[in-house]
């Protein structure tokens, strides 16, 4: 569908709908509801989590301050089936796909906005994984058609999703498609709908899009973070710009404004982090870059629904004209379903933002999966299991997680070499360090159930090792900030580690710590290639946005700047079982401890 199309349908459409918003009401107008009620369910970075997510992906911390069991789709089916009535309209803030599990990932992420559109999602934002393949694999989601490459899925020819993806800051390049996009108005000659989009541009996929409800139009307006283009390949956004979250937020308002839209809802993919360990309905977000959009898009927007942060807030913040305006975030992976309630002025057809009353729900595994779902998933687990079988390389013994005296691994070790690989060219990685606790498994050299053969390494068992489909990113940490990453490792400091965790470090990165001295001044003589490493120097480190993002209690990973994310952290690790085969288990001689 072209940006014509796009436009017409977004707009021209909704003028047409406004010609009848007025006979909604019945002839007797003293007989009128007042206000219609309208409830919005929210998900937000699904990530094709169609099976329970596992470990720290999996877990959630509730209302009541303790950590829970959650997501799933079919346990997302329930809790949603329970919180829906008669008024509900379902969307998502973005990243539903790309970075997603094997089940997901090995077909295009198809069975995901499968699934999402049997929950009835209705609208929803790209988020920046949504361009992981590419904006013309992105449309052939949207749209339909089977891959120009592995062609239709075991499903058969794919019918596209059942519901509207929105991205109102997503232009194309070309200004010559320009004028195009000004005509496409469906014949409107309003100076100011043409001025509007002449401030605008091109927009590559629908703005916004509109839906009823109780005689009133909702409208949605959809943001992905503008860092989108450094964070996916760049081949496949090529034509594309990302734009000013907040300036693309205002035009699209105004649009709406313009055909008589005017209860507005921001879905974007952008968001905060939050002080750790809170009740999802807590207003924990640290103010950040989702914060700046929820504060100043336009005060005809009502609500801000967020995501990409992947964590759980409930905020209410001041518009720019001061007035209470919910901005808010549902975790990731399904553990969270955000629930809005509000009612729509009939008269003013503007929601009452004195009537909305919002909640975090956590998607907790205490209920009966929804059977039709549950049957579903397994389905898909069946089709996958070809992929899971497929051998991705060869070893000459076991590769294990058991940590030497030092707390190395061999398998922790080879992780970390195959994420500097993958990080060093458009990360500009220069080491690479490994969390522990998310080396799942051993690599055994013995043959599994499937009778791949000694030796063989297959994506499933691969994936075992690896499950959690963190994202690769790199981030830049002084010497200094280095060292006392290295130094929260060990218990006794202000991190509060509560057991030693060692960082498995790629092999170029040697160090010495110390058990018997104070914590803080356990860790010396680091060396990047043999290199003594100083307190001031830059250094580019890789890792996995769970410990960028201060996971297993390395804080200190936080102060890193110029983040760059990469691929996933499965993708880096079958990358390197595929090279130097077959691979022997590396010597677990980078980390150096006495005393």
């Amino acid at each position: 569908m072209t940006s014509r199309s796009f436009l017409r349908l977004a707009l021209a459409g909704a003028v047409a709908s406004g010609a009848v918003m007025l006979a909604t009401l019945p002839a007797d107008a003293s007989k009128a509801p007042r206000t219609v009620p309208v409830r919005l369910l929210a998900l937000n970075d699904f990530h094709g989590n169609l099976e329970p997510p596992t470990g720290s992906s999996g877990r959630m911390v509730d209302e009541h301050g303790q950590t829970v069991d959650a997501g799933g789709a079919a346990y997302v089916a329930t809790h949603m089936k329970a919180l829906a009535d008669k008024n509900t309209i379902a969307v998502a803030q973005g990243d539903l796909i790309g970075a997603t599990p094997l089940i997901s990932a090995a077909y295009h992420d198809e069975p995901s906005v499968e699934f999402l559109g049997k929950l009835g999602l209705k609208v929803a934002a790209v988020g920046n994984h949504e361009f992981d393949e590419g904006y013309t694999e992105l449309r052939r989601i949207m749209k339909g058609g089977c891959h120009p490459v592995d062609g239709c899925s075991p499903a058969g020819p794919w019918k596209g999703a059942q519901f509207d993806y929105v991205g109102a800051n997503v232009l194309f390049k070309n200004a010559n498609e320009k004028t195009d996009a000004l005509a496409a108005l469906g014949g409107s000659n309003s100076p100011q709908v043409k001025q509007v989009l002449s401030d605008w541009g091109v927009p590559a996929l629908p703005p916004v899009s509109i839906k009823w409800m109780n005689g009133m139009p909702i409208g949605f307006i959809g943001l992905v973070t503008q860092t989108t283009p450094s964070i996916v390949t760049a081949e496949g956004i090529k034509d594309l710009k990302f734009v000013d979250e907040v300036k693309a937020a205002n035009v699209a308002s105004k649009l709406l404004k313009l055909v008589g839209v005017k209860a507005q809802v921001v879905l974007v993919h952008e968001g905060d982090q939050v002080n750790a360990g809170q009740s999802p309905d807590a207003c924990s977000a640290i103010p950040g870059a989702g914060n700046r959009i929820a504060t100043q898009v336009d005060p005809e927007i009502d609500i801000v629904l967020s995501g990409h942060s992947h964590q759980a807030y409930l905020c209410k913040v001041k518009d720019p004209a001061g007035n209470d305006r919910v901005y808010s975030q549902g975790g990731s992976f399904g553990r969270v379903i955000t629930q809005v309630d509000l009612n729509v002025n009939v008269k003013t057809r503007d929601i009452d933002r004195a009537s909305i009353v919002a909640d975090n729900h956590v998607v907790t595994r205490t209920v009966t999966p929804d059977p039709e779902i549950s049957t579903f998933v397994q389905t898909w687990k069946d089709r996958v299991a070809p992929v899971a079988n497929k051998a991705v390389g060869k070893i000459t013994a076991d590769i294990t997680n058991t940590a030497a005296p030092s707390g190395e691994s061999a398998l922790g070790d080879l992780i970390a070499d195959g994420q500097l690989a993958a990080t060093k060219t458009g990360g500009n990685a220069q080491i690479a360090l490994m969390n522990p606790g998310g080396v799942r498994a051993s690599l055994t050299y013995a043959t599994s159930p499937a009778n791949e053969g000694d030796g063989v390494v297959t994506y499933g068992e691969a994936f075992t090792v690896q499950p959690f489909n963190n994202l690769m990113q790199v981030v830049t940490l002084t010497g200094a900030q280095l060292k006392t990453v290295l130094e929260q490792q060990f218990t006794g400091g202000p991190n509060n580690q509560p057991f030693t965790k060692i960082l498995q470090p790629s092999s170029n990165f040697t160090y010495t710590y110390s058990r018997g001295a104070a914590w803080g001044s356990k860790v010396s003589d680091m060396k990047i290639d043999g290199v003594p490493v100083t307190d001031t120097q830059s250094i580019r480190v890789a890792a996995n946005n769970f410990l960028v993002g201060g996971g297993d209690a390395f804080a200190a990973f936080k102060d890193g700047t110029d983040l760059w994310s990469g691929p996933l952290d499965i993708d880096a690790f079958v990358d390197r079982l595929g090279k130097d085969n077959p691979i022997a288990p590396p010597a677990v001689n980078r980390i150096t401890a006495v005393g």
